[in-house]
């Protein structure tokens, strides 16, 4: 049997889909019954009869953190993918981030140690990749840099992937994959789905940095591809295409039919825009929305190589603009 973590995530739930739609055994990991709605939105995407598919997942409470949950939830299971994560980048939330990202995925090792896991697949993400010092793309072996200016949510999943390597030590069979910025539809409240509902009521500025994509399903495909291959202790960016912002929200805009951006956010802007955004946070308490790491990646260049994936699986990638546009037919239906 198959164990899933993150299972009401945007991956999580493209992989259940995936796997159920084969006929495999599946457990999912659940922590409140409301967030299911999220794994069902997604199948509702790719099926008419949803329910048919989401009820053959057996579905189990338990929380990363609660090890005697999560022991029960390892009961016959021989594969898992491990999906979930918190995503935050807002300052005051570094210690839960560790908890979640960093022991969460050490419980997680070490119940696939003692039970004899065939193979564990980590989703990571390309955060957790150092810079080159000649521009040329960044790959797998562009080493994490502890001395640069990191976000709280890349040192954790930075940590992360030092505890499946930690695993691997000790004998388990592991891949982590290190997707780009993904893109699906279903979940429209957060991640890349709320850019497509931001979209649509309108971005009035775009930035000059570069965003790496890729389309759900080439990250599911390639997951599973490489859980059921031969290929172990080794990691693998994945990531379609790199683009420019401008190109990125001008295609969002017109996938939901909202008018395209036309002024450029200088970096001058963004500087002050970060500073307003964290003085608006000290005043009224609401969440950031840009913080100054946030800032500093929207006037960034950078590319990202997806060579190694592509070589090791013979793998072809999804068209982003293709995605873009399937993606925003279903936000509008």
């Amino acid at each position: 049997m198959i164990l899933v973590t993150g299972g009401t995530g945007l991956v999580g739930a493209h992989l259940l889909y995936r796997l159920t739609s084969e006929g495999k055994k599946v457990r999912a990991i659940y922590r409140s019954k409301k967030s299911l709605k999220h794994t069902k939105n997604v199948f509702s995407c790719y099926t008419e009869n949803p329910e048919a598919l989401f009820n053959t997942i057996e579905w189990v409470k338990a929380d990363i953190l609660d090890i005697p949950d999560l022991t029960e939830a390892f009961k016959d299971i021989t594969l898992v993918y491990h999906c979930a994560a918190l995503v935050a980048f807002e300052p005051n939330k570094y210690y839960k981030l560790r908890k979640t990202n960093i022991e969460g995925t050490a419980n997680l090792v070490n119940l696939s140690l003692s039970h004899d896991i065939k193979k564990f697949c980590y989703v990571s993400s390309i955060a957790t990749l150092g810079d080159t010092l000649n521009q040329s793309p960044i790959n797998e072996d562009s080493i994490w840099n502890p001395e640069e200016d990191h976000n709280d949510y890349a040192i954790t999943k930075y940590g992360a992937e030092m505890e499946v390597w930690r695993g691997t030590q000790e004998g388990l069979d592991a891949i982590i994959v290190n997707p780009g910025v993904i893109l699906g539809p279903g979940i429209w409240k957060n991640g890349t789905g709320s850019l497509f509902k931001k979209a649509a009521k309108g971005i009035n500025y775009y930035t000059s940095g570069t965003i790496a994509l890729v389309d759900v399903e080439d990250v599911v495909s390639a997951m599973i591809s490489l859980t059921n291959s031969d290929i172990k202790n080794e990691r693998y960016i994945l990531v379609a295409e790199n683009w420019h912002y401008k190109k990125f929200i001008t295609a969002l805009s017109e996938a939901v039919q909202s008018k395209p951006p036309k002024k450029l956010a200088s970096s001058r802007l963004l500087s002050f825009a970060w500073r307003m955004d964290w003085l608006k946070h000290k005043l009224t308490g609401q969440k950031r929305q840009l913080t100054k790491h946030l800032a500093k990646t929207l006037d960034t260049e950078k590319n990202y190589s997806s060579a190694k994936i592509k070589t090791a699986l013979n793998y072809k990638f999804k068209a982003v603009d293709t995605s873009i546009v399937k993606i925003g037919q279903h936000y509008l239906k």
